[in-house]
Order: C-alpha cells, then structure tokens, then sequence
C-alpha cells in the first residue's frame, strides 16, 4: 500500500503535512479495516485500535469512525481530500464518496477543483482518474445522475452544500435529499445509505460540527469521516473545546517554519500605552498605523514585481468592525478629506449581512475582482462574514476593531490572509509578511496562541520596522546620468530670472543629448562616438528639437553650444559605462533526460544475510513506519518483493516513477534473483524488507552511470550596438539615510530591504545585495587597483536564457584592466549539486564565449565567468586570484 501512497504523493506533488496525512490515513484502515459495522461495540473496538497507535484521539465524537486532520489554511486541504479519494480507491476500491462543504462559497469552489480540466484539478496527474473520469454529483444535480448510477467501474463523487441542507431542514423538516426518486424507487439518501463503501469526507468540519444538518447526513452510516480544519475546536459561549478525534495536526505555526503560507506579524507603536487614548483616538491610530503599513508594502510589492519581471500585486487592507453601524462609520471618516488627504475616497467597501439584491451583488462582484491588479478597491471593511473559501493572495494588512474574544475568529480572519501570491516565499519581507495591527483584546487572543509556540512569529513596531513617514520609490541615477549632467551644465547657480532660463534650457540641452547618444543602436563600441562623423549625427538630430530663438539665450555661436556638450559627452561616456553587448542567447530544442537500459552488475553487491525476525518487526515499526507498519500479529506485506525496493528508488528527486518504472522493476527483480541464488526463499524475503533502503542505494549508484541528458544546443545572435546604463528603482524611507558599504551588517538575514552607497567605481550611486557576500564582493570591487568599474545588472542591462523560458541576471558585472567578468556569488553547497545553478553556468560561459568573439572582432576585452562560493569572498581578495581559482568554462 505503500508504493500506491508514493505514487499518488508523487503524482499530486504533495507536500510533507499532505503526504504524511497521506501515509497516517493508509496506517489506520489497514488496522481496522472498512466496514459498516459501526455498532456501540464494533466502533469502541475501531476507536481502541486507533488510539493505541494514536493517543490524540480519544473519541470518534459521532456514531462512525471520523478523524479529523488539522491542517493550517493555505497548506492545501482541498488537494489532500483528492489524495484521500485516489487512495481509498486506488488502495480500497471505493467508489462513494460524500463531501460536505460548508457555504455556497466553498461548494462551488469544489465543484470547480473536483471537475476535469480545470486550474485546480485535483487528480491532475493520475491516470487512474484521466482514462475514466470521477462522476461529479452536485446539491443541485444529483436526481440528474439517477440514470449513471448502475455502472460498476465509476467512481462517484457527491458534493454537498450542508448550509443549504440546513434551511431545508428548519421546523424538523425533511431534507430535499430524503424524497423519492422515481428512478431510483427510493429517495437520493437511501440509496446512499445502502451503498457499503460510502466515505463522508468534511471540509471546514468546525463549522458544522452540531447542526441539523450535519446529523441527518451522519444517519447515512458512511464506513468512515475524514474532516478537514484548520481550527479544530468548536466554541461555547466563552469556552473553547477542541475536537477529541485530531488524528494529524499540522498548526500554522509549522507551516510558517515550512514557508508554505504568509508570515504573520502583529503592529504596534514603540512604548505604546493605550490607557492614554480613548477608543475613537485608538481607532484612529490603528488605521493609520495599517495604512502606513499598507502604503509600504505596496511599493515593495510593486518594486518585487518590476525587478523580477513578476505579475503585479496590488494589496489591500481588511478592517474588522463591530456592527454595520460601525462598519459605515468608519468608511466615513476613510474617505474624508483630513484622512490622509483623501487619498482613499472611492476605494474603500463594506461587507455585512444586511446587504442585499443589487447592493450585495455589486460588493460580491467587487470582492471577487480584488485580486485583479486595476481594481480600485484598497480597503475593505466587513462585520464577520468573509469566512472560509474566500480565497485571496494579496491580503496583506488586518485591522481587528471588533471585540475579539474568540481564538477561532482570529485564526480565521489571520487565515484569510495567509496565502502566498507567488505560490512561494520570495525572501522580502513586505512581500511574505501578513501583518495585523494589534489591540489590547486582539493581543489577549494571540497570548493564548502563544502556549508553547506561536501562531505570531515576530513584531512589527511602527516606528522602527514600519516607519510613521512614508517610503517612496525614487529613481537611482547611473552615473553616466547624474555625472555626465553636471559636468555638461556646470556648477554655476542661476540668479536672476534670465540665468535661470539659461540653465533650464542648457539642463534641456543636456538632457537630449544623452538620449540621443543611448538611441544610437547602430554603434558597436562607445568608443564610434568619437567617429567625427557620428559626433555630426548626434549634432543634428539635437539641433532639429530646438529652434533659433531659444539658442539665442547663449553668447556664444547657438550652434557651438550643442557641439561643446556632445564632445564632452563623448569624451566622458567610455568611463562611465560598462559595454555589455547584446547577446542574444537561446536554447534551442527540448531538452530529455532519463537513464539508459541495462542490466545490474550483482557482482558488485554484498552478500546480504537475513536477520532475527524480532528485529525486522521492530525496525519497521520504529524507522521504516511508512513500509509495512505492522505488528507481530499481522501478516499483511508487499504481494511482490520488487516494491520495497521502488518505493525507495522513487524516493530520488531525480527518479520519475512514470517515465522509469519498467527499468526500476527490471532492476529490482535482477537483484532479488540474485538473492535465491544463494538464499533460502523465506530468507530471501527478510533481506529484502530489512534492507529495502540499502537495496536502493546500490541500484541508484549504478543508475547514476547510465544517465543521460541531452545537450542544450544554443543560438546566439550578437547584434552590434552597446547598452547605455538605464536608471533603476529602489524604495527607501524619507527619512532613512544610505548606508555605507565598508559597514558590516549585523542583521545579515535583513540585508535584502538595505540600500548601499559610498561606491568610487559603481556605476550607480547606490546598490542593493542580495546577502552579505554581495556586499563584501563589492568591497574587493573597490579595493582592487585592476578594477576600472562594476555594477549589479538588472534585467535592463542583461537576459542570459538557461532554458526556453527563464532568463538568469548574474550579481556582477567587473570591468578591469584587461578584462571583462560576469561573476556570480553562490551559495557552497549549491555549487556541485544543484542543476539550476550548473544550467545558468553553462547558459553564462556560452553567453561569454559569444561576447569576447564580439569584442576580439572590435578591439574590445575577453569576458569571463566566475563561480565563486558565498564562504570564500574577504576582503583580501583580488578578482585576478578569483578568477585562478574559480573561473569557469565548458568542461564545468
């Protein structure tokens, strides 16, 4: 059963919580098995079995086996319950499956990840489900698949709406599910309930736990519960009682650790005593606290999304209210004129049950577009009603202004924000963090959660991490701009109106002569632009923007004045740029990989001896949980040795069980014949379950020989031209100042939200790094006499394609002397073994390989590319004992 969970964890890409509810769900229905044998002393027996092996789960709680797997929102629960389905039926042969959505939100996003095709298909990849497709079977639809029922093979999916159940059931009314079906001769529910391998599974199962409806559907009688939460209590009056049938707890705190979800953070002020506030003087702080917060992560956000060439996110603000009243009262003051300026009239919503017909479909409509980078809407104000199933990704500020005395109102208003707009962290920050503007009651809750590890990683003051001015993004000259118009204009300060005519007009000048010369695309060195026939050109096309009588304003010949700066111009620009010549470089082709056939070398292999047969039990149970699980008194195993063996081989990232299977099975059977050649049958088998690992590991050793992986074939176009250095942007605070680079940085983990200046040989007045070896490899930069100029490219100055789709922007740029270097500052441990790394590497000494032809051809230097590990870059460095040591080239 274990090959079968691999399979589907592989398949599904599942991850570790996933897999590993996976794997607990495979564990207990081999102890107990499936069977509607759900009466008072059969179910304390199923209760018995499963909490001897799991002691958190003290009581079913209904009256059929149900365990309920905790999992954080944003973890993917709706993924795991198709996990759930694959394997009872993969495994089990079950057919029936029952789920129970909470609301309509929720029930029409299941039915659209339970149908074929669509973006969150949760059997995309298996191909038990792509040969005969599950038949989905709705609240509204069901009476429609009477007709489909009698087929054998299907497998049927019934997905139910418990809120619509609920209302039908008022006033001890019968559900619509319990009349008669002409059909079927009985009703929809008692046909279910006669089905012998009905599995109810629940999601959001805390929400439902006693209603009405919830008990009608458990008469069905189903074999087994599985629920699905993440928040496994249930509330009464001020008590919080959590569920006695958690079977698997993943809490968000984990989550967090694992970097599936948002960062949550709570915000307040540096030595803040709320007693000195009233409550409208505190409500006030709090939302100009959170949009202080607001305003700054979306500039991170805009700024992550322009220099990784990524979507847009456009984030908004959740502000929590106590009633309608309140809810209105506080858009009013948002979108007055004394609220930062207005700025916020016409982008703030409200959300709150007395909404209704257009009102309401006009807010739905807005809520559903709030992902959309254009919607206007920033602020959204609710009175407890986005719950479960609103699913957003660009939630990044809560301001709770309701009373909030219950743990799991929190956890679900932090929950709706947790999921992660890229699907990753990305390592900013503003960008992973979710962030809530505390106030005393909301603090209580999160000390609560605090017991022993918190669900609130970290602070945020407001003040010190998120300042009170505001940030701004602001355009960092090169120095080909800034100095390049100094020097063109003069330090001379205008004085009266005349001379300030002169100067804008002489800035102006300037100005377009430097946008002409960047237009210049023709030219394949900076150096043509001292060609006297080019320098005319430029002349020209400068003098064509400005007529005669705005010339006049100098003494001197009008024409003299465009002459002068586009000679200086010339003169200037070949040191102050860096000549990074257009390679356009593409791999061509798709690229295959694999392992090639063969037969394994046994003579190679240890002769393996079987061991006591109370040490393989005791092995299993205690570290191979996952392979057989079992106890003295079960006998249950593998029908064929060869799976112990591929159920470790698949275990390999870089083993694909669908593409290699028949070679693995072909190897794993050549090894076992090699075993009866000198053992015993039943001895035979105990060397394989006992050594099932060591097995693998010595057919992947050989299988590494036979891998192959077609060779990437490159096209490279290297036009002729030359970049000008383009301005870039950064974010920084109004009143923060630049730090110097020769500084070491004692927070090293915040060193990606710091900006550096100090730089003589930069081409740009400030740069950022990416870790603190970037910011050391600019100090050798500057120190090394052979170092003419360097710079950190962007995407502007440089796209290296590694493979169809990504391009690779290396850290460095270094021009020295005699030469030209792409360098890259890498991780250690990533140098040898990660395939990313090695395809940049390869994709860079090709690009360099092009660009040196380019510049052998034009009198210009050799490029290079250097690898350097990040535990190797001090100070006492040179970029010419760099390069003996860690200069790249084809046989890398």
């Amino acid at each position: 059963m274990n090959r079968i969970v691999n399979a589907i964890s592989s398949r599904l890409s599942l991850r570790k919580p996933q897999k590993e509810s996976l794997e607990i769900l495979a564990e207990v229905i081999e102890h107990f098995g499936l069977n509607k044998q759900n009466d008072p002393q059969s179910l304390q027996k199923k209760l018995a079995d499963v909490n001897a092996n799991f002691p958190s789960v003290t009581d079913f709680e209904r009256e059929f086996p149900s365990l309920c797997f905790a999992l954080a929102t944003g973890v993917g629960k709706t993924r795991l319950m198709g996990a759930f389905i694959a394997y009872l039926h993969m495994a089990k042969g079950i057919r029936n499956f029952f789920v129970l959505a909470p609301n309509l939100t929720i029930y029409e996003k299941l039915i659209q990840d339970f149908t074929p095709n669509t973006a969150k298909y949760v059997f995309k990849g298996l191909s038990e489900f792509a040969n005969k497709q599950p038949n989905i079977i709705t609240g509204d639809d069901y009476w429609q698949h009477a007709l489909f029922l009698d087929d054998p093979t299907a497998v049927n999916i019934n997905i139910f709406n418990i809120s619509k159940i609920n209302n039908e059931v008022k006033g001890g009314k019968s559900p619509r599910i319990k009349r008669l079906s002409e059909y079927l001769g009985q009703s929809y529910y008692d046909y279910l309930k006669s089905l012998p391998d009905l599995v109810l599974l629940m999601d959001e199962s805390h929400r439902y736990r006693a209603t009405a409806g919830v008990k009608a559907i458990n008469e069905l009688n189903p074999i087994l519960g599985l629920e699905l939460t993440a928040t496994p209590q249930v509330e009464s009056g001020s008590k919080t009682i959590p569920f006695k049938n958690v079977i698997y707890s993943y809490p968000l705190y984990k989550a967090m650790e694992d970097g599936y979800v948002k960062e949550p953070a709570v915000a307040t002020r540096e030595n803040f005593n709320p007693e000195k506030l009233n409550q409208d003087q505190l409500e006030r702080l709090k939302l100009e606290d959170g949009v202080r917060v607001h305003e700054e992560t979306k500039l991170e956000l805009e700024l992550y999304a322009r220099e990784n060439n990524k979507k847009l996110v456009k984030p908004f603000i959740l502000v929590v209210a106590q009633d309608t009243k309140h809810a209105e009262d506080l858009m009013n003051m948002i979108e007055s004129d004394d609220f930062f300026e207005g700025r916020y009239k016409g982008k703030v919503i409200t959300v709150h049950s007395n909404q209704r017909g257009e009102e309401k479909d006009e807010t739905i409509k807005e809520l559903l577009a709030l992902e959309d980078p254009h919607s206007q809407v920033e602020i959204v104000i609710h009175v407890n009603m986005l719950k479960e199933g609103w699913d957003v990704t660009n939630l990044y500020t809560i301001i709770p202004l309701r009373a909030a005395n219950s743990k799991t109102l929190v956890e679900q208003s932090i929950g709706r924000g947790l999921r992660l707009p890229y699907g990753k962290r990305t390592g900013v920050p503003a960008v992973d963090r979710l962030t809530i503007i505390a106030h005393d009651k909301f603090q209580e809750i999160i000390d609560e959660a605090n017991n022993p590890t918190s669900i609130i990683r970290r602070g945020v003051v407001i003040g010190r991490d998120v300042a009170q001015t505001e940030k701004k993004m602001v355009v960092v000259e090169s120095k080909v701009e800034a100095t390049l118009i100094e020097q063109l204009v003069g330090e001379n300060k205008p004085v009266t109106p005349e001379q300030e005519k002169k100067f804008e007009l002489e800035r102006s000048i300037a100005e377009t002569v430097l946008k002409t010369i960047a237009n210049k695309q023709t030219l394949y060195s900076s150096k043509q632009l001292k060609d006297p026939s080019v320098q005319q050109q430029i002349i020209h096309e400068v003098n064509e923007l400005y007529t005669s009588s705005q010339l006049s304003l100098f003494e001197e010949e009008p024409q003299k004045i465009v002459e002068n700066m586009v000679a200086k111009a010339v003169e200037l620009i070949p040191d102050l740029t860096i000549e990074i010549p257009r390679v356009i470089l593409q791999p061509t082709g798709d690229i295959s990989w694999g392992y090639h056939d063969f037969d394994l070398d046994c003579s190679v292999i240890p002769k393996l001896q079987p061991v006591a047969e109370n040490i393989l039990i005791e092995h299993l149970r205690t570290h191979q949980r996952e392979l057989l699980q079992i106890k003295k008194d079960v006998q249950e195993t593998e029908e064929h040795l060869e799976n112990y063996i591929v159920f470790h081989l698949m275990d390999y990232p870089n083993i694909s069980y669908d593409d290699h299977a028949e070679l693995l099975y072909k190897l794993s059977g050549q090894l076992i014949a090699y075993l009866h050649s000198y053992l015993k049958e039943e001895d035979v088998k105990n060397v394989v379950v006992y050594n099932a690992k060591r097995l693998a590991q010595l057919i992947y050793a050989q299988m590494r020989d036979h891998y192959y992986q077609d060779e990437t074939n490159y096209e490279a176009i290297v036009r002729v031209g030359f970049d000008t250095l383009k301005s870039s942007t950064i974010t920084v605070d109004i009143d923060e100042e630049v730090r110097d680079f020769r500084q070491p940085v004692m927070n090293k983990s915040s060193i990606r939200g710091m900006c550096f200046g100090g730089f003589t040989k930069c081409l740009y007045r400030t740069q950022k790094f990416e870790s603190d070896a970037e910011r050391k490899f600019a100090v050798i930069c500057e120190s090394d006499p052979s170092v003419l100029k360097w710079l950190k490219p962007t995407q502007n100055h440089i796209k290296i394609y590694y493979n169809q789709t990504k391009a690779y922007i290396p850290d460095f740029i270094v021009e020295t002397n005699e030469k030209m270097y792409i360098c890259e500052i890498k991780a250690t441990n990533k140098i040898e073994d990660d395939k990313e790394v090695k395809a940049k590497a390869k994709a860079a000494i090709t690009w360099c390989q092009h660009a040196s032809n380019h510049a052998r051809e034009n009198n210009g230097k050799e490029w290079i590319y250097l690898l350097i590990p990040h535990d190797d870059v001090d100070s006492n460095k040179t970029i010419k004992g760099l390069e003996a040591v860690y200069r790249k080239n084809n046989g890398f």
